[in-house]
């Protein structure tokens, strides 16, 4: 099963020092390189660009960039953006206030059926309002929202 995965997760894996996580979010990013090795991790051009962001030691960007190299960008049509707007406008009316990436990542969880593997609380909320499923690395399986 194909895993779409949020970039809080490829921050810790990528980006944090794998001593100064806790015992959760440890076995957040050693499920993440379990993933990586079966080739079922997805990783967003939009969440690329996330984990890039902010990284002010190049030596730092270029080992991170190089790793994520081998990770092809899932191709996106007109109708994931379309989709997302619409989404984005479904929270709002509930009250939710979702970030344009977030849409962008429900959009191809959903168009895919691939559940979103994220430590990212604002999931949980747009699940409410949105059929998504959010992937439980603890049960390694999707939850529906």
């Amino acid at each position: 099963m194909r895993i779409l995965v949020d970039t809080t997760v490829w921050s810790l894996a990528l980006r944090r020092k794998q001593s100064d996580l806790s015992p959760w979010e440890f076995a957040a990013s050693a499920h993440l390189a379990e993933l990586v090795r079966r080739q079922n991790a997805v990783l967003m051009g939009v969440v690329r660009q996330e984990v890039l962001s902010g990284m002010r030691d190049k030596r730092r960007f270029d080992i991170v960039r190089e790793a994520l190299h081998s990770f092809p960008d899932p191709a996106m049509v007109v109708e994931d953006y379309e989709n997302a707007a619409a989404l984005w406008n479904t929270c709002m009316t509930k009250g939710i206030s979702p970030s344009y990436v977030d849409m962008l990542i429900c959009s191809m969880s959903i168009r895919h059926g691939w559940p979103i593997f994220t430590t990212d609380k604002d999931f949980q909320h747009y699940g409410s309002v949105l059929q998504l499923a959010i992937y439980d690395f603890n049960q390694k399986t999707p939850k529906r929202t």
